[in-house]
């Protein structure tokens, strides 16, 4: 406890209050309400520890409206509401061996035992995720929820319902009620391939895993949930009808037999010295865990001892977690530089002094936006404290401002593209600036011009992201028509490839053969390769089935200009095309210069129809089909996925051309639309009979 705060006078140590008080609430609600934290988990516990000190000072402080009274965050208002019938608080922290020894003194004192008296403790890894409570009736899955402010969470259960490794439903041999209380993480490798998407469909990428798993568990749309993998271990207990186990460690065990994940390594302790060792070595084996984690838990295991224990303020009496310390480091930032996208996206980079975190040099650091820059007063020559959030992104944290110099100025985001100095414009709702210049803005044309060759596009060899820089600068290709007339202006040029430094006959002679290898392409990767923006693999992917032809996708688009025609709402029939997108889909198709694009391309190349797949003893072949409710023995995700395998068509939403609605538990509006529109329903088991 610091000594400043004993010196504190009756109306300071209020004005300190509150302070805290209102720091903490918006974090809280940053963190748990919005999936959007602003500050490292170690600055948190600094000021949750602050305000616990200052209220052991002044006791009087501490009423049921202080922090320390409360969990996480009011429930966000786009969900519906559950109440947790057994609370579900959150863990007290330790940092050190000294308040690792002082928890389990508490314990002993509180159950009157001597400090000789072995009490056994179970050590688990601390997942780095989003808590959730599943609850069990007969067995069969009915409810998920947030854990929200521990009283009240979000009703997730659709969302959990699209996670591979929660049982829907459990063995005979489980309890009439059950709650199973656990964490929804994502994997360090889905993790990042997620952000590559994210990058490629210029969609704002996540900071780190807690935070993907937290996005993607909180939309609305439970498609988008399943077209993300996140995984689910579990730990505790909520309601439950009879008991399971009498220890901890036979929750886990029972837990296991139930077809439930368990975080491991784990391990039963008998001292602080046993303890302390299973922390070391879950330190160590760290950067190995295919999951996030940051700190260890500790629990007592006897559950009687726990019963006995109970909970004070917003935690348990019987456990704590031991966080990890946050992998920091101080430098400076010598200039800040805006990186222009594909679609026109300004992102301002921090260029620093390199330095070593977490055994990794980092010299770059994401400034993400304007905001980001004026929330934390970044400044040119500032002293920052650098952290590799989640141990993947680097990023800064926040300004060493004593060592500010005194001349040093804000920062001014550029309004005009750095590259072609077109105007930046920033659209309602938004927080990046784009470049209004679009194709004429060299850097989107480049970047363009590299997706159209990366992998998932075009995957020309030989064509990288410097090949690609050289020759536009050297004006080979501006365009992706240029590229293949590549071959054909090279031999009526003065200085042919092959004369360029590190060029020669053999390595001209392979990029000109790559090149036309992929005079043919198929329907979807042709798609992707345009760099329609918010168009990725997946949504090129379901526009090339929709409409199997590109000729018949650019008529489409022409029509789609007039939104009260069949083909806008054709396009938003589609699976995952919402108005935005669509917007974006026939912006892109209608605009001049790319008309010019995509006539040259489909004059030089052979753009193949999709081929759906063509089951002979499928029924659904060539069948547009929605799906709705609550699927009760697949999730709608594997539904979906069986349905396209059999050549249907799966739609997002009803329209004339729907063949087939599939009506699960809870069915709305669609399914009274389909009924109006005389659309075929079928029940889950009617589907499957059709399908089999």
């Amino acid at each position: 406890m610091s000594d400043a705060l004993f010196d504190l006078d009756k109306q300071d140590a209020v004005a300190r209050h509150k302070e805290l008080s209102e720091k903490i609430f918006y974090h809280d609600e940053k963190y748990h309400g919005q999936d959007t934290p602003e500050i490292s988990d170690a600055e948190y516990d600094k000021l949750r520890l602050a305000l616990i000190d200052l209220e052991k000072i002044y006791p009087d402080l501490a009423t049921d409206q202080s922090p320390t009274k409360k969990v996480g965050a009011i429930p966000s208002r786009g969900f519906k509401k559950i109440k947790h019938v057994v609370p579900m608080l959150s863990l007290g922290n330790v940092f050190s061996a000294e308040e690792l020894e002082d928890f389990l003194d508490k314990v002993r004192r509180f159950i009157g035992v001597e400090k000789a008296e072995s009490i056994e403790i179970t050590a688990e890894p601390k997942i780095d995720g989003l808590s959730c409570s599943i609850r069990y009736e007969n067995g069969v899955l009915i409810s998920a929820a947030t854990r929200g402010d521990g009283y009240e969470g979000e009703d997730i259960t659709d969302n959990v319902k699209t996670i591979s490794d929660i049982p829907h439903a459990l063995a005979k041999s489980a309890p009439e009620i059950l709650e199973v209380r656990g964490e929804i993480y994502m994997r360090r490798d889905e993790f990042i391939a997620l952000n590559k998407k994210q990058e490629e469909d210029e969609k704002p990428i996540f900071a780190n895993p807690r935070n993907a798993a937290a996005g993607s568990l909180r939309q609305l749309d439970s498609k988008i949930t399943a077209s993300r993998k996140l995984n689910f271990f579990g730990y505790a207990l909520g309601e439950i009808s009879e008991p399971i186990a009498e220890t901890q460690w036979g929750i886990r065990e029972k837990l296991k037999e139930w077809g439930f994940a368990e975080a491991s390594p784990a391990a039963l302790c008998k001292n602080s010295e046993e303890i302390l060792k299973f922390y070391d070595e879950i330190s160590t084996i760290r950067p190995d865990l295919t999951y996030e984690i940051d700190g260890v838990v500790y629990k007592v295991n006897d559950l009687k001892l726990q019963e006995r224990l109970g909970f004070v303020s917003r935690a348990p009496r019987w456990a704590t977690a031991h966080k990890f310390p946050a992998e920091q480091a101080v430098t400076i930032i010598n200039d800040i530089n805006i990186q222009v996208g594909r679609t026109g996206v300004l992102t301002p980079v921090a260029r620093l002094e390199p330095i070593t975190v977490g055994g990794v040099v980092v010299s770059n650091a994401t400034l993400h936006n304007e905001d980001e820059i004026e929330r934390k007063d970044v400044r040119i020559g500032d002293h920052v404290v650098i952290q590799r959030a989640g141990d993947v992104i680097p990023q800064v944290v926040e300004v060493v401002l004593d060592k500010r110099h005194k001349d040093s100025k804000p920062y001014k985001f550029p309004h005009a593209c750095p590259i072609c100095f077109s105007p930046a414009l920033r659209e309602e709702g938004e927080v990046a600036w784009r470049c209004s210049g679009g194709l004429i803005c060299e850097a989107q044309a480049v970047e363009r011009l590299k997706h159209f060759v990366s992998r998932l596009a075009f995957d020309i060899d030989g064509l990288g992201a410097k090949i690609i820089e050289q020759f536009y600068q050297e004006g080979l290709i501006k365009t992706p028509v240029d590229i293949f007339k590549l071959q054909e202006k090279d031999k009526e040029s003065l200085t042919p490839i092959r004369a360029r430094e590190g060029w020669g006959d053999l390595s001209a002679k392979n990029l000109f053969q790559s090149i036309n290898d992929k005079r043919e392409i198929e329907l979807n990767r042709f798609i992707y390769a345009l760099g329609i923006r918010q168009i990725g693999e997946a949504s090129a992917k379901r526009l090339a089935g929709f409409y199997g032809s590109f000729s018949i996708l650019r008529k489409a688009m022409s029509e789609a200009q007039d939104q009260e025609s069949a083909a806008y709402e054709d396009l938003l029939s589609i699976d995952d095309i919402g108005p935005l997108m669509a917007h974006d889909l026939i912006d892109f198709f209608t605009h001049d210069y790319n008309q010019e694009i995509l006539d040259g391309l489909e004059n030089i190349l052979t753009i193949k129809e999709y081929e759906q797949v063509q089951a002979s003893d499928s029924a659904v072949a060539g069948k547009t089909v929605v799906f709705t409710g609550t699927m009760e023995k697949m999730t709608r995700a594997e539904a979906k996925a069986t349905a396209e395998k059999l050549g249907a068509k799966v739609s997002g939403s009803i329209s004339k051309k729907t063949d087939f609605l599939v009506a699960g538990e809870d069915s709305g509006s669609k399914l009274k639309k389909a009924q109006a529109l005389e659309v075929s329903v079928l029940s889950e088991q009617e589907w499957l009979d059709l399908i089999n």
